[in-house]
């Protein structure tokens, strides 16, 4: 599998470097409204534009990433807590059935 892995990311290098190798042609570059005009390769641009698309990518993940992290943190001083007062071994009471009632609860046994 560690083979094929590797062939794949080689093949995608080789598509891309041959992508390169044949847009080096300078490519302008418009923004609207203003007098400026940057002037380069096809790839750089690519280049550029992906970079920037990949760093806002992962700004646009930090606050989750910062969040989950504390509720982690969270969690691991509550089950210290509750390590530390005895009761980590034992399992949350389960509501008593109802005569007649099917058991929801997945490990439950029917009664019936």
């Amino acid at each position: 599998m560690r083979f094929v892995s590797w062939l794949f990311r080689a093949i995608l290098f080789l598509v891309a470097l041959g992508f390169a190798l044949s847009n080096t042609s300078v490519t302008e570059l418009r923004f609207f409204g203003v007098d400026l005009v940057w002037r380069a390769p096809l790839v750089i641009f690519l280049l550029a534009f992906f970079g920037a698309g990949a760093v806002l990518g992962l700004l646009a993940v930090v606050p989750t990433l910062f969040r989950q992290r504390r509720e982690m943190g969270r969690m691991r001083r509550e089950l210290k807590a509750t390590a530390r007062n005895g009761s980590a071994g034992s399992l949350p009471q389960q509501p008593p059935v109802a005569d007649g009632a099917v058991a929801e609860v997945v490990g439950t046994p029917r009664q019936g």
